[in-house]
């Protein structure tokens, strides 16, 4: 007689709207078979919230099954769910779009709308160890939205500037113009040194958090809004294993692009959080204009190899970014002249002996370090 196969766990899918909220929920047995159990719609509001759980206790009878739940990060319309699970104590992933989309595919589905996409995302969640969603702190999250506004007003400003500029070296100006973009300026310089002034505040009130900051900021080149928005991004760099998953999140992980005979260009895959690579441009040309000893080092190695001053600072921008991560985790004191080579003892390096082929273990975090 053939064994009844049970029941592993529960998975919940949301694929979430503005307004709406479609619900999966299905479970996944010991033979690998994934079951819906029930599907719902309810509405984006916190009020709904709790019908949703009763809802989900009537399909989940299992009691003593695990329930994993799993959404898409869609701008901000997810949160408010995702808070209110955690604190629920439940067990929640928020995965990118981008992610769902590529397993969505490979399950050789045809048709796409919200109730396939909520299965899909449930049977994620039963089929993949997905990491759990941690929120942002209090501060930390508003120190995102303040450094986030800071850049828009920026970004406004500049684009003020540049059309001021068009008009008054073009062939007719217009008077009329040219003081609404004043005015412009002038209001975007008094909300830019309001927002700064907004951020100093929340550091002042919260010791631990702007002691971080103004360890960041003992690096050359690396200013206290450059160190505070890298910090706000990375939500105080948790959630990261290694340096590896750090510095794929920011978007320079390496691409090859190699087959055969072909060799194409390697570059950076900038699938990732463009405000911290925005945010490193200027440091990392601070840095090598003031002489940082390990960032100018840097980028002497790197534009004497490729010629590419682009490159080099790419590279700098990088060596920044794992630089801080360093400084934030160990909660060190930056050392403009610290080397990890001066603490081995030359005698051993020059006994080591290197293979004529493969990675050794020391190769390899040089690797990862220096952008080779």
């Amino acid at each position: 007689m053939k064994a009844t196969a049970s029941f592993l766990r529960y998975g919940v899918g949301f694929d979430i709207g503005k307004d709406t909220i479609l619900v999966c929920v299905s479970v996944i047995d010991t033979t690998g078979k994934v079951t819906v159990k029930g599907t719902t719609k309810l509405a984006n509001k916190a009020a709904a919230f709790s019908g949703l759980m009763t809802w989900l206790g009537k399909h989940c009878k299992q009691t003593d099954l695990p329930v994993r739940y799993v959404m898409e990060a869609t701008g901000v319309y997810h949160e408010t769910l995702a808070w209110y699970l955690f604190t629920k104590d439940q067990s929640v992933s928020v995965v990118l779009p981008n992610k769902a989309k590529h397993y969505l595919k490979s399950l050789g589905l045809k048709s796409k709308n919200d109730r396939i996409d909520a299965q899909g995302l449930a049977r994620m969640t039963l089929e993949q160890q997905l990491p759990l969603w941690q929120p942002l702190s209090k501060n930390i999250y508003s120190l995102r939205m303040l450094t986030r506004q800071h850049q828009r007003l920026q970004e406004l400003k500049t684009q003020s500037q540049n059309q001021k500029h068009s008009i008054e070296y073009s062939q007719f100006s217009d008077g009329f113009i040219l003081k609404q973009l004043n005015n412009l300026i002038a209001l975007y310089d008094r909300q830019l040194t309001e927002i700064s002034q907004a951020i100093n505040d929340l550091l002042d009130d919260d010791q631990p958090l702007r002691e971080g900051i103004d360890r960041l900021s003992a690096i050359k080149g690396l200013g206290r809004l450059s160190a505070a928005t890298l910090v706000a991004e990375t939500n105080g760099f948790t959630g990261f294993e290694n340096v590896r998953q750090l510095v794929s999140f920011a978007g320079y992980d390496v691409v090859e692009n190699q087959s055969g005979k072909h060799i194409g260009k390697t570059r950076i895959s900038k699938k990732g959080n463009s405000r911290i690579r925005r945010i490193l441009h200027l440091p990392a040309l601070n840095a090598v204009r003031f002489g940082e000893p390990g960032c100018a080092a840097l980028y002497e190695r790197v534009y004497s190899r490729s010629r590419i001053k682009m490159k080099a600072y790419v590279a700098v921008q990088k060596k920044l970014l794992t630089l801080c991560y360093a400084l934030w985790r160990n909660g060190s004191e930056y050392e403009p002249s610290y080397s990890p080579t001066t603490t081995k003892n030359v005698s051993d390096q020059a006994k080591k002996i290197v293979p004529t082929s493969g990675t050794t273990q020391d190769q390899e975090a040089e690797a990862c370090l220096s952008y080779r």
